[in-house]
C-alpha cells in the first residue's frame, strides 16, 4: 500500500492513511468480506447522536450507546443492543445473545477493534466455547471495519438525524443557543428508540436495495444460504446452558463455600439450600452472576447450576453491576475521607445504597437502568424452566442440567421474522 511520504513526515501515518489508494477490483490477494452468510461478522459500538429522556420523570439521561453485529457478506444487521452504559463486555455478551435468539447460531469469524471490552476473558471464553474465531483489526485503520462504520453512518442519516433531540448542531458549538439546544428538545425514551431502531434495521434497511450488493441485504442473505447451505452443525440452542455462558464470573472463576454464609461474589455473600451439604462446605465451586441483577448469582454444584440469593436481597434486587460499582467507589471514597475502616461489608453497602445521600450519586444510573429494563416487556426473571426437563433438553452435554432459573422471553408478537429455513 503506497503512502504519501510528504504527509507521513509532516503529520504522521494516521493523517496519511486517508490518502492511501482504495481497492478498485477484486483479485486473489484482495481482503474479502466473507464467502457466505455468517462467515465473517463485525462488532462495534457507537454513541448515537440523540438525547434521550426518562419515561417516568422526563429527566434528560444523555446519549445512548449502540452495539451492532453485522454480517459482512450480506450487510445484514444480525443483532443490535442499545444501552446507556459505555462499551463493555456486557454489551458484547448481550449482542451475541441476541444473535443466537434471532438466528440460532454465531458467526464463524468475528472482527473487532482493539477495545478492552473485546479482550475480556468472558467474551473470549464464549467465542472459544462455540468455536468462533476472533480477529482484531489493525489500529487506526478504519477501512478494515468499513462494513460496520458504514452502517453507523447510514443509521444516523436515515433515522437518528430525523428525530427530535438529535445532536447534529453540537458539532458547531458556537452556534448552539438555548432555543436549539438538543437537551431542551429531547422527547425520545430508550424503549421507544429501541423499538424504532429494530424496526428500521430488521425491516426497512433489511429490505432496501444496497448499492454495494445490487439487492437488499435480506435477499443476499437468503440467496447465500440457499447456495452455500445452512450448516446445521453450527446451530446453537437458545437455552439455559447458552445463557449461562453469557454471564460473567469473578477473576478467579470459583468461590469458597463458607458454612452458613454461602459463596462470596463482589463483596456479597450468596446462599442456596444446596450449600447445607457437608461435602460441599469449604470447597471451591464455579460461579457466575447476572450483571443486571445483583440480587442473584449462580453456582455449579452437583453437575448443575443452582440459583443463589444475596444477603440483603430486598436492597440489591434489580441493581445492575454498574450501579453497584459506582456505589462501592463512592462509599470507599467517603469512608476514606472520614478516616475510618474502609473494609466493605454487605451491610455497609446496603445501608449506603438505601440511604438518601446515595440518591444523588446513583440517581442517574438508576434511571438509566430502569429504562433499560423496559426494553424487554418480560424480564429475565419472568419464566421458570420446567423442573422435569431432562439434562439433554437443557444442554448438549450429557449430565448437565440447570436448576430452575429465570430466563428471558420475548412475546411472539414482537419476534422478528427469521429466514434460516432457506
Amino acid at each position: 500500500m503506497l503512502v504519501p511520504p510528504r504527509t507521513v513526515k509532516r503529520k504522521g501515518r494516521r493523517a496519511a492513511y486517508r490518502l492511501e489508494p482504495s481497492y478498485w477490483e477484486l483479485t486473489l490477494t484482495t481482503p474479502r468480506h466473507g464467502d457466505r452468510p455468517f462467515h465473517i461478522c463485525h462488532i462495534d459500538h457507537t454513541e448515537l447522536d440523540v438525547e434521550l429522556v426518562c419515561s417516568s420523570t422526563g429527566r434528560n439521561l444523555g446519549r445512548p450507546w449502540l452495539t451492532i453485529l453485522i454480517d459482512a457478506f450480506s450487510r445484514r444487521v444480525s443483532a443490535l443492543f442499545l444501552s446507556f452504559d459505555p462499551p463493555s463486555y456486557r454489551a458484547c455478551m448481550m449482542v451475541l445473545r441476541e444473535c443466537v435468539r434471532r438466528h440460532g447460531r454465531l458467526p464463524q469469524v468475528i472482527v473487532v477493534d482493539g477495545g478492552k471490552e473485546f479482550e475480556s476473558l468472558y467474551f473470549e471464553t464464549l467465542l472459544a466455547r462455540y468455536e468462533c474465531t476472533k480477529k482484531t483489526r489493525p489500529p487506526a485503520q478504519a477501512r478494515f471495519g468499513s462494513v460496520c462504520e458504514r452502517i453507523f453512518g447510514t443509521t444516523n442519516t436515515q433515522l437518528i438525524y430525523n428525530l427530535l433531540g438529535n445532536t447534529q448542531i453540537t458539532k458547531e458549538a458556537r452556534v448552539v443557543t438555548a432555543s436549539v439546544d438538543p437537551k431542551g428538545h429531547a422527547v425520545w425514551t430508550l424503549g421507544r428508540l429501541h423499538d424504532r431502531l429494530c424496526e428500521w434495521a430488521y425491516e426497512l434497511y433489511d429490505t432496501t436495495v444496497h448499492p454495494a450488493l445490487g439487492q437488499s441485504p435480506r435477499d443476499c442473505f437468503v440467496d447465500g444460504m440457499a447456495r452455500t447451505g445452512f450448516r446445521n452443525h453450527r446451530v446453537i440452542r437458545y437455552d439455559d446452558a447458552f445463557r449461562m455462558m453469557t454471564f460473567p464470573s469473578t477473576t478467579k472463576g470459583t468461590a469458597l463455600v463458607s458454612p452458613g454464609k454461602g459463596v462470596k461474589i463482589n463483596h456479597l455473600f450468596y446462599w442456596s439450600s444446596v450449600f447445607r451439604d457437608p461435602t460441599i462446605e469449604q470447597t471451591g465451586v464455579p460461579i457466575r452472576y447476572d450483571p443486571y441483577d445483583a440480587g442473584i448469582a449462580y453456582a455449579y454444584v452437583g453437575n448443575r447450576w443452582v440459583t443463589c440469593c444475596s444477603e440483603q436481597y430486598a436492597v440489591f434486587r434489580g441493581r445492575s453491576e454498574r450501579e453497584m460499582m459506582l456505589a462501592t467507589a463512592e462509599l470507599r471514597k467517603r469512608l476514606r475521607h472520614r478516616s475510618v475502616n474502609t473494609q466493605l461489608t454487605a451491610r455497609k453497602l446496603a445501608d449506603f445504597v438505601a440511604s438518601i445521600e446515595a440518591e444523588e450519586a446513583l440517581l442517574l444510573q438508576r434511571l438509566r437502568d430502569a429504562e433499560a429494563r423496559h426494553l424487554q416487556p418480560v424480564t429475565e426473571r419472568s419464566q421458570v424452566v420446567r423442573k422435569d426437563s431432562s439434562p439433554a433438553e437443557n444442554s448438549a452435554h450429557p449430565g448437565f442440567s440447570v436448576e430452575p432459573i429465570m430466563i428471558p422471553v420475548v412475546p411472539a408478537s414482537s419476534q422478528p421474522e427469521v429466514f434460516e429455513e432457506y
